[in-house]
């Protein structure tokens, strides 16, 4: 019986490059996906016109807060102490509400961000799903640890995409 069981694992151990050679394994580099393909461009652009309003709204305010600064510190010794104390309130309130502005800013634009890969994955993911039963393969990972050029088919999905 023992006999037995070890030739069975014998085969089975010299059968497995066989099992092996007849799996069609691909890799696709997501992050070279979001960063390499016209999609990701073209969300960025997007984003990048869609936020660029309020980011000037943002630096006019800064310069505002630095021109009221230098103008306090210039008169700061001729004021009198109310006129003094009246116009640090302004430029910290400004300075608290720009604050304000650059981390809602920054909320809304990583949202958007987010969303925009979001569509960018689905599409790729479409794109990836077509060229694995298109090219028969059996698996297709995206995160590895390493992958080799004979498996990254990371070209073929930008390229689909492109389409």
């Amino acid at each position: 019986m023992k006999a037995a069981i070890t030739a069975l694992l014998i085969g089975l151990s010299l059968a497995q490059p066989l099992f092996a050679a007849e799996l069609k394994i691909g890799f696709v580099n997501t992050e070279r996906i979001f960063r390499d393909s016209a999609l990701s461009q073209k969300a960025q652009k997007k984003l990048e016109k869609e936020f660029a309003g309020r980011e000037q709204d943002i630096q006019k305010q800064v310069k505002q807060a630095r021109d009221l600064q230098a103008n306090l510190e210039k008169e700061s010794l001729t004021l009198p102490d109310s006129e003094r104390s009246k116009k640090e309130r302004d430029v910290a309130n400004l300075n608290r509400d720009i604050q304000r502005a650059q981390r809602e800013l920054r909320e809304d634009l990583n949202q958007r961000k987010n969303e925009e890969f979001a569509n960018i994955h689905e599409k790729a993911r479409n794109a990836i799903l077509d060229i694995a039963k298109k090219d028969g393969f059996d698996l297709i990972v995206e995160n590895a640890v390493y992958a080799g050029q004979r498996v990254d088919i990371t070209d073929k999905v930008l390229k689909a995409l492109e389409r």
